[in-house]
C-alpha cells in the first residue's frame, strides 16, 4: 500500500510555495487513490464475509433408545421450529442415547460437554444427574424430572439457582389416582404388579407414593424392578408367577419405555389389565394411561432452549409443571382382554383408541 499512500501526499517545495501540480496531475492522483481506497474495500470484504458464524449446539441427552425416543425428538423439533428456529441454521443437536443402559451415561455426558455444546436438554432424572456431575457451567434443560428438588437439582422450583431448569414431572402426585382408576378397570383388584427402575431417583419418591396409596385403597404391591434390558424377561415372569391381577408401569423408566410395545404384547398376551404414567404405552397397544402429554413437555422444552440461546440465565428460569392431564383408553386392547369398561370411565377419557 505504499503507492497508495504516495499518491494521496501532497508535499511542499523546497522554496515554500505549495508546490502544487497541474490540475490534470492532481487529477490523476485523486483518481489513484480512489482505485487505492476501493481496492483495499474488495479485498477486505470477502475476509469479513468469510468470518464463520456460530451455530449453536444444542445437546440431547436420553437413556432410551434411538427409535423409542424418536416421537419426543420430533415433538422438541417442532418447538423449536415455532419459535422461529431452523435446525442447521440457527442451532444444530447432538444426540446421545444410552440404549437402556445406565452405565453409559455418564461418558455421553462427558462427551456433550466436551464438544462444548451451548445448552444440554436431558430426559429423565438419571441423564440430568449424569450431566449435572459433569458441568455446572453449561445450561441444562431438564425434561421429566420427578422429583427436582427432592433429588438436589434445583434449589426450588421457583428460583433454581444453579445451571438447570426445565420441566418437571408430577408423576408421583398421581400414584394415588392410577390405582383408583385401575381399580375401577378390574373389579375386585387386590394384587397390584408395579413396575418400576430403583437406579431413577426420582422413581423411588414415585414408588413410595404408590406403597401409600395402595395400602390406603387396600391393594397388596407387588415390586417389579426393571434397571435394565436384560431384566425384563424375568420380571414379566415375575408377574405371572405372583398371580398379579393388573400392572402398573411407572414412568421415568428409559428401559420400559424403549421396550413398550413388548410389555404391552406382554400385557395382553396374559389377559392382564395394565395402567401407565404415559400414553406411548396406550398407543403401543398398553390398555389405560394418566399423566402428562410428555410430547407436550418436550414441545415446551424447546421454550427454554430458545431463551437460552437468547442469554437467559437457568438459575432464573423457573421450573414448570405439566397443569393438564390426559386419560387414554384403548378400546381394542380392552376387547382382547375381554373387559367391559364403565360408561362413566369412557365418558371421562380424554381419548379412546379405536
Amino acid at each position: 500500500m505504499a503507492d497508495c499512500h504516495d499518491t494521496i501526499g501532497v508535499p511542499l517545495a523546497r522554496d515554500g510555495s505549495s508546490g502544487r501540480p497541474p490540475r490534470h496531475v492532481a487529477r490523476s492522483r485523486s483518481l489513484a487513490a480512489a482505485v487505492c481506497l476501493l481496492a483495499i474495500v474488495v479485498l477486505w470484504a470477502p475476509i469479513h464475509a468469510q468470518q464463520p458464524t456460530h451455530v449453536p449446539r444444542v445437546g440431547l441427552l436420553s437413556s432410551a433408545t434411538a427409535a423409542g425416543h424418536a416421537v419426543l425428538l420430533d415433538a422438541f423439533r417442532q418447538g423449536m421450529r415455532e419459535l422461529g428456529h431452523v435446525e442447521g441454521k440457527t442451532f444444530s443437536l447432538e444426540l446421545r442415547y444410552g440404549e437402556g443402559k445406565s452405565e453409559r451415561l455418564p461418558a455421553l455426558a462427558r462427551e456433550l460437554v466436551g464438544r462444548k455444546v451451548d445448552v444440554i436438554v436431558a430426559s429423565t432424572d438419571e441423564p440430568i444427574t449424569a450431566a449435572r456431575r459433569e458441568t455446572r457451567t453449561i445450561p441444562i434443560v431438564m425434561v421429566n424430572s420427578i422429583d427436582p428438588v427432592g433429588t438436589g437439582l434445583v434449589a426450588s422450583l421457583a428460583r433454581p439457582g444453579g445451571n438447570v431448569t426445565g420441566l418437571a414431572n408430577v408423576s408421583a402426585d398421581l400414584s394415588g389416582k392410577r390405582l383408583e382408576l385401575l381399580r375401577e378397570v378390574v373389579p375386585g383388584l387386590s394384587r397390584v404388579a408395579l413396575v418400576w427402575n430403583p437406579d431413577a431417583r426420582g422413581t423411588v419418591l414415585d414408588y413410595k407414593e404408590s406403597e401409600a396409596a395402595a395400602g390406603l385403597l387396600h391393594l397388596k404391591l407387588l415390586s417389579v424392578e426393571v434397571a435394565s434390558p436384560t431384566d425384563l424377561d424375568e420380571a414379566l415372569s415375575t408377574v405371572t408367577r405372583e398371580h398379579a391381577q393388573a400392572m402398573l408401569v411407572l414412568p421415568g423408566n428409559p428401559v420400559a419405555f424403549s421396550k413398550r410395545a413388548e410389555i404391552a404384547g406382554f400385557a395382553r398376551k396374559n389377559h392382564l389389565p395394565s395402567m401407565y404414567g404415559l400414553r406411548e404405552y396406550v398407543e403401543a397397544g398398553g390398555l389405560v394411561s394418566y399423566g402428562p402429554n410428555t410430547p407436550d413437555i418436550y414441545r415446551r422444552a424447546a421454550g427454554y432452549v430458545d431463551k437460552i440461546l437468547k442469554g437467559a440465565k437457568p438459575a432464573e428460569l423457573p421450573v414448570e409443571r405439566p397443569t393438564r392431564f390426559e386419560l387414554l383408553i384403548n378400546l381394542k386392547t380392552a376387547k382382547a382382554l375381554g373387559l367391559t369398561m364403565q360408561r362413566s370411565l369412557l365418558e371421562r377419557a380424554d381419548q379412546l383408541i379405536q
